[in-house]
């Protein structure tokens, strides 16, 4: 049996009906009517002699277009060309359709592809658009056939092959942020010296947050740990203020603590605002968790305890929205690790998990790390536990730590 091989160099087998539905395509061009069977007849006689078991689809054209200006039908023959050439056009044009449905809203699919996405901001039809070309590279360079066509036939998943042809671009990673908040970064060639306050820190924090999200795909995670000591510059800087009063030792201590603490609720109010006021590149609030983990320190315990205490306070309370009304926001998400300083009524930071469980009740969040589970399963090559932050996710997903 004949069989055809498409340009996709996949093999089916050979249809002479398809032949007669393009041929008529050609001749309803000229607004005439094809009926003539002998020259179908001829064409199926080539084929079906073709020393080869298998024919390409453009060998096929070339037999039609020849027996179409044998039996005189040399219009008719310059129509099919015509109608060739405009079938090859659609096929390489073939994400024209999906990108017009797409900018009109008339498909289902990107309206509602995100809940995290407004498609009908123009910044978001970019990325879709990138997104649907990019598709498009991945399946016809990147990925094997084979690949693709598990892949459509719904026996694997390609995480994110809208973002595969970008060969540069990383997937989920934890920021190393304490290095750039410490010794400085750069964000567009521009140098972000160390703050030293945990206001500046905070909003740093952000623009880093903002400058990851549109350098990758994927989420990211940063730990509050990074800013705990950002939280004893502000003590200090407002200890030094208060010395210069007439004022006793104590009350500069507690006026001082009252302005830190003050500061800890706006530092976060800041972060919560901007990452869910950015639209980045990705033409998106970034996707990103914050770590919430006492181990991590014992010098800047205290003061992370500050900063996770008025996380989940904020949390609990929610943000407003454009009607004024407290509402569960997605990001960033929250990761609470249960560790031996809060895991039990007697200790310590206790009272930060009754915190995270009324957290838990009324927005969902945060997602719960046992320490000890993870020191039992992420052992080290040193024989020892690990336990670190992770990708808090809204769903099951691939991801990977660099």
């Amino acid at each position: 049996m004949v069989q055809v091989m498409k340009r996709d160099e996949s093999l089916v087998p050979y249809d002479l009906d398809k032949i007669a539905v393009a041929i008529a395509g050609a001749f309803e061009d000229l607004e005439e009517e094809f009926d003539d069977e002998e020259i179908l007849d001829d064409i199926d006689d080539l084929i079906q002699q073709w020393p080869n078991p298998i024919i390409s689809v453009e060998e096929i054209q070339d037999l039609v277009e020849t027996a179409l200006m044998v039996w005189g039908y040399y219009d008719e023959a310059r129509a099919y060309i015509r109608y060739r050439y405009k079938r090859e056009l659609i096929r390489k044009n073939r994400n024209e359709a999906e990108i017009l449905e797409m900018i009109r809203g008339d498909n289902e699919y990107w309206r509602t592809e995100n809940s995290n996405k407004d498609s009908k901001l123009a910044v978001t039809q970019r990325d879709y658009i990138a997104g649907i070309i990019d598709t498009d590279l991945a399946r016809e360079f990147i990925f094997p056939k084979a690949a693709v066509e598990a892949h459509d036939l719904g026996q694997i998943h390609i995480h994110d092959i809208d973002f595969s042809a970008e060969r540069t671009y990383t997937n989920c990673c934890l920021v190393n942020l304490e290095d750039m908040l410490q010794n400085g970064t750069v964000i567009n060639g521009i140098m972000i010296e160390k703050p030293h306050r945990l206001i500046t820190a905070a909003t740093i924090a952000s623009q880093i947050i903002a400058a990851v999200s549109g350098a990758q795909y994927g989420g990211q995670t940063i730990t509050l740990t990074h800013l705990a000591p950002f939280v004893r510059d502000s003590y200090e800087r407002y200890l030094e203020k208060y010395m210069e009063e007439d004022l006793t030792p104590k009350q500069v201590e507690l006026l001082a603590m009252k302005d830190t603490r003050k500061e800890v609720q706006d530092a976060i109010q800041t972060l919560n605002y901007q990452i869910n006021s950015f639209c980045v590149a990705r033409a998106q609030t970034p996707f990103v968790s914050i770590c919430m983990y006492l181990g991590e320190t014992e010098e800047y315990k205290e003061e992370l305890a500050m900063l996770i205490e008025e996380t989940l306070r904020q949390r609990i309370q929610g943000m407003k929205n454009e009607a004024g009304q407290y509402i569960t926001v997605a990001f960033p998400k929250l990761l609470y690790v249960l560790e031996e300083d809060n895991i039990s009524e007697d200790a310590p930071y206790w009272y930060l998990t009754e915190l995270a469980a009324e957290c838990t009740a009324k927005r969902m969040v945060p997602d719960y790390i046992s320490e000890k589970v993870m020191k039992e399963q992420k052992i080290n090559p040193n024989g020892t536990g690990d336990c670190y932050p992770c990708m808090g996710k809204l769903s099951y997903s691939s991801c990977k730590i660099v």
